[in-house]
């Protein structure tokens, strides 16, 4: 059995959305920097996919058997690549430093116990250098 023309645009398509899109578009390539620190971009891809098509019948007749309708198709696909963040690796430590606009609001929250542990903790060297 043949397949189907629907079937070929739809194959054509997903291959091409495959070539596009590797684990490299979403872990990026390292780069390194002259401190010797690792930089690695990281990046959310998002794709889709659509194929449609119909075969036409003849006007006034009904087809006749083994003889084939004239089919309209299409197919179409597209990729979106949004980097999100830059995994850092050096000094001994590693980051993940989003790109996001609310990545300082997020900085901020998750620097809070921190924050308030040194605020604390000036606050008992400053009441003990009183007594």
């Amino acid at each position: 059995m043949e397949d189907h023309p629907i079937q070929s645009l739809m194959k054509t398509a997903m291959e091409n959305i495959k070539e596009m899109v590797d684990v490299n578009t979403i872990v990026g390539d390292p780069v390194e920097t002259p401190d010797g620190s690792i930089i690695i971009p990281i990046s959310r891809v998002s794709f889709g996919f659509a194929a449609g098509g119909s075969e036409f019948d003849k006007p006034d007749k009904q087809p006749e058997k083994g003889i084939e309708l004239p089919f309209g198709g299409g197919s179409g696909g597209g990729v979106t690549v949004q980097p999100v963040a830059f995994l850092v690796v050096g000094q001994g430590q590693v980051r993940l430093l989003p790109v996001d606009h609310h990545a300082m609001l997020d900085r901020v929250i998750d620097m809070a116990p921190q924050i308030i542990t040194q605020i604390e903790n000036m606050l008992q060297n400053r009441s003990q250098a009183k007594h």
